[in-house]
């Protein structure tokens, strides 16, 4: 599932990030790009829930499993962005603008985040191929 939402997600996400730039720089098409903003932010939580599903299945905990604990914590920050966005956008407890700069800090926090799981999946691959040549014949399932 993660390897089909997570494509979804930074697609929805570059998307969202064009409409909210859009938005501050000309004032253009604001409720697509609050609109935006608000699916990010469901898929996110989609990612995230079947994340910790996995991470249950694979190492016996929802969250913080020691082979990801750092990445979770930092999906916690994410999480609590995009959601503060949302409540900021359902509350209106904030103005337009402000509204999209939480959604950009949550953006850059989102980067940051999808680039930790890279560089970790890029590891594991890394590790498995060694140990696959460390065995000759053995080949690790995918």
């Amino acid at each position: 599932m993660q390897g089909i939402l997570a494509p979804i997600q930074f697609l929805v996400f570059a998307v969202s990030l064009f409409l909210v730039l859009r938005f501050l720089t000309t004032g253009d098409s604001l409720a697509a790009a609050a609109t935006s903003v608000v699916v990010k932010t469901l898929v996110l939580y989609a990612i995230m829930i079947t994340g910790c599903i996995w991470e249950k299945d694979v190492f016996g905990v929802y969250l913080f499993a020691p082979a990801f604990f750092w990445e979770d914590v930092f999906s916690m920050a994410v999480l609590a962005l995009h959601t503060a966005y949302l409540v900021a956008f359902a509350t209106d407890a904030l103005g337009p603008r402000e509204q999209m700069l939480i959604a950009l800090a949550a953006y850059a926090a989102y980067v940051v985040n999808a680039a930790q799981f890279l560089l970790k999946l890029k590891a594991a691959r890394r590790d498995e191929a060694a140990a696959s040549r460390a065995v000759p014949g053995l080949a690790l399932p995918e």
